[in-house]
């Protein structure tokens, strides 16, 4: 008499009666959403630093993402652990690809990350800024070099061969100091509040600008053309375009939180568009599609059972951290 298995794998299939490749597809790119508006608006805080000349207006930015930037840097983990999880074969072909930018990206999040803390140990105007000027080009080169990652991934190709991909990277740069205007208003008040609001407006006229610039290029490519130009990608365009305005909207009228959320809505429809343009051939450098790059069944349905029961418990975290922290920011914290 033979011993029943622990998991049977029909039970799995079962419990799950969806395409997990294809939901797979989905989890990493959300992950990628969630890094990119959360940390974004870190980046853009260190790019409006950069804006500012009164110590007192600078150290109050500082505090203002200083509970939150470390954590918001965990979904940058979670989206390449999970790369690597679900599917190795494109995990491997990107990093392998882009092992430069990708080293790029460490050292401007270590810069980004040890500025700051050097910033604040010395009271020596020479001292504090060389480290202010480490956490600008921190703060703006992080974006830029995983945009440009991005670019040369949905294309399927390098920053040397495709200079549009250099447009993402700074469409990605503008739309980190949109999310990060909304923040500095969202969490500070009087001419620091103004100016951010001022900044980030500027800054969506330069992403959407960026983005049509970016279009424009990609129409170039036959192959990406007819990917554009179906329904999904242009609702997602046209989506971006309304939120957009309802991000302007919002900050007239200082609704802070809304323009805030506003960008979080910009930030998941340019990742959404990135995500169906690809879909379902993940890596267009070698034509890998999600089916072939996929681990095999089962391990795909454990790995989809184990985060169900993982990231709940990270968002919880997350939303305490938040909610934590909620309230306005002066320069010597929370």
């Amino acid at each position: 008499m033979t011993e029943p298995d622990i998991v049977s794998p029909d039970v799995l299939a079962l419990a799950l009666p969806v395409d997990l490749p294809t939901l797979w597809v989905i989890i990493i790119f959300a992950f990628l959403g969630t890094f990119l508006f959360l940390d974004g608006f870190d980046f853009g805080v260190g790019a409006l630093f950069a804006t500012r000349t009164d110590e007192a207006e600078r150290e109050r930015l500082l505090a203002a993402i200083g509970p939150f930037w470390d954590g918001n840097e965990v979904w940058l983990v979670v989206f390449g652990g999970s790369l690597f999880a679900a599917f190795p074969p494109l995990y491997a072909a990107l990093f392998s690809r882009h092992y430069l930018l990708l080293f790029g990206i460490l050292g401007a999040l270590i810069c980004r990350g040890l500025a700051p803390e050097f910033y604040e140990q010395r009271e020596d105007d020479r001292w504090q800024r060389w480290w202010g000027r480490a956490f600008i080009v921190g703060s703006v080169a992080s974006p830029f070099l995983l945009g440009t990652v991005v670019g040369n991934w949905l294309l399927g190709t390098t920053v040397t061969e495709a200079p549009a991909t250099l447009l993402v990277g700074l469409a990605v740069v503008a739309l980190t100091v949109v999310t990060g205007g909304a923040f500095v208003a969202l969490k500070t008040d009087g001419s620091l509040a103004t100016d951010a609001r001022m900044w980030g407006v500027r800054a969506l006229a330069a992403y959407l600008s960026l983005v049509v610039a970016v279009l424009l290029a990609l129409v170039a490519r036959p192959a990406i053309r007819d990917a554009l130009l179906e329904p999904r990608p242009l609702a997602l365009v046209a989506l971006s375009i309304a939120v957009g305005i309802g991000y302007v909207l919002a900050i007239r009228r200082e609704r802070d939180l809304l323009a805030f959320l506003a960008a979080g809505g910009l930030t998941y429809a340019l990742v959404a568009l990135v995500a169906v343009l690809l879909y379902p051939t993940l890596d267009p450098a070698t034509g890998l599609t999600a089916a072939e790059a996929a681990i095999s069944p089962l391990p795909l349905r454990l790995l989809t059972l184990s985060a169900s029961l993982l990231v709940p418990l990270v968002c919880v975290y997350f939303a305490v951290l938040y909610s934590t922290f909620s309230g306005p920011v002066e320069a010597e914290g929370y």
